[in-house]
């Protein structure tokens, strides 16, 4: 049975197509000077490169694109499971988020700072960087708690793997932990210190990760439905 491509298979191929012809466009027609290809903790750049590299990396993040939202929503068009279809498109659609809203920031960011440095370097230059993270961070954190167990995406432990118990209750709290620290860090940003800030948001989502970690392993322990290792 021939099975019709989504909105989100249409956007996907859509994102990938854009990306791959801004790369071609930064390769032909791109700025013929130095690029900062890399910004310190401080927001001041402290590598710099050259056009075909930035248009190496966008190409590349194009392809990541392709093969991560791409191939889950080839999985998630085969798979009979409605439940596990449904995890596997929202685990699409943040992929699609996280690198379709970082790839224009990034190369917006390198464009702005090679024609003046001075406008976006620097510590107060990271609170855009903070602003994006906030807002992926907000709608990562709004579709965890919903995603049934999938291949891609989610709190994927051995414990969460062998409990549904355990595999609810630790993407719900991610979920939970994600939206609210995005949320905090978008009312931040005006007022947030840098780089303080960004840090803060970053080390907030890896100890909200540890944390629904061990929750998995806490629930699955309690679990009279586990399934054994």
């Amino acid at each position: 049975m021939t099975r019709r491509a989504t909105v989100l298979d249409i956007l996907t191929a859509a994102m990938v197509a854009v990306m791959l012809a801004a790369a071609l466009w930064v390769a032909l027609r791109g700025p013929a000077g130095p690029l900062p290809m890399h910004f310190g903790a401080d927001g001041r750049p402290d590598r710099w490169g050259d056009r075909m590299e930035l248009a190496g990396l966008i190409g590349f993040l194009a392809v990541v694109l392709g093969a991560t939202a791409g191939g889950i929503g080839l999985y998630a068009a085969r798979t009979q499971d409605p439940a596990r279809r449904r995890g596997l498109r929202i685990g699409q659609l943040i992929s699609l988020l996280a690198i379709g809203a970082a790839v224009p920031f990034m190369t917006a960011r390198i464009l702005s700072a090679a024609a003046d440095p001075q406008v976006v370097s620097g510590p107060e230059s990271l609170a855009w960087p903070m602003a994006l993270v906030a807002v992926v961070s907000l709608a990562i954190g709004a579709l965890l708690g919903r995603v049934p167990p999938n291949v891609a995406v989610g709190v994927r432990t051995p414990w969460s793997l062998k409990s549904r118990l355990a595999w609810d209750r630790s993407n719900r709290l991610l979920g939970r932990l994600m939206f609210w620290i995005g949320l905090a860090g978008l009312v931040a940003v005006p007022v947030a210190p840098q780089p303080q800030g960004l840090w803060v948001m970053i080390w907030a989502m890896l100890l909200a990760g540890v944390g629904s970690i061990f929750e998995s392993w806490r629930v699955w322990r309690a679990d009279p439905d586990r399934q054994p290792f």
